[in-house]
């Protein structure tokens, strides 16, 4: 369908959905229970991944509700795939999992939406018209585990990224922290724990990385870079 004719719908008409999980008896249920919604038009369904590209694309819903761990081609693939085969369609994830690494990796992967199967009829109806319009909808468990998320992020310090075409590894940064103190090999070895042969093969790597010829030089130029 055109987006002149998807734009006719408005939001008024019916939501048209489809139903993508890979047990047959939810997604009859869950047609039955949708299909009993005026706000609600149920438009297909499909078992994998693959086969919702496929009816995505012949029958052009408004919303896709999708599993997320399927046979195929898993949710998170599909809804990768729909967001850039299909970027008007939106997708809600509806799965029975909630932990974090499907809920951050589904919506990365573009779903507006995180839902578990336990949400009652009248939130999902109200997630499918909200998902529609564009609108993020997120169960309160998931919810909290994106504000949990976002705080983590926010508090830890972001790292400056090294103007190096080769950058230092942390423990070469360590040893040219200490290097940059004045310390010997035989010292930095012992403040870190190392082989003094170790600490001398890290001082090569600084020093080539830096195009330092000597230790003094490689100080100056990393602190010149900010790396100190």
């Amino acid at each position: 369908m055109s987006e002149l004719g998807s734009s006719r719908r408005g939001c008024g008409s019916p939501v048209r959905v489809l139903l993508v999980d890979d047990q047959a008896l939810f997604r009859e249920a869950l047609a039955t229970l949708l299909g009993a919604r005026a706000e609600v038009e149920v438009v297909g369904e499909a078992g994998d991944g693959a086969q919702a590209l496929d009816r995505a694309a012949a029958l052009h819903p408004d919303v896709v509700l999708m599993d997320l761990h399927m046979p195929v081609l898993d949710g998170i693939a599909a809804i990768r795939r729909l967001r850039v085969e299909q970027p008007e369609v939106r997708v809600l994830a509806l799965t029975t999992f909630d932990d974090d690494e499907d809920v951050f990796a589904a919506l990365r992967a573009g779903a507006v939406g995180y839902l578990l199967k336990d949400v009652s009829s009248e939130r999902l109806v109200e997630a499918l018209l909200a998902a529609r319009r564009g609108e993020s909808v997120l169960q309160p468990s998931v919810a909290a585990k994106v504000v949990a998320q976002f705080a983590r992020l926010s508090d830890e310090p972001r790292p400056r990224p090294q103007p190096l075409v080769v950058p230092l590894s942390d423990r070469e940064l360590d040893v040219l922290r200490l290097l940059a103190d004045g310390r010997s090999n035989r010292e930095i070895a012992g403040a870190l724990f190392l082989a003094e042969g170790t600490v001398k093969n890290h001082v090569t790597n600084v020093l080539a990385k830096l195009g330092a010829r000597d230790r003094t030089q490689a100080a100056l130029r990393a602190r010149a870079l900010e790396l100190l």
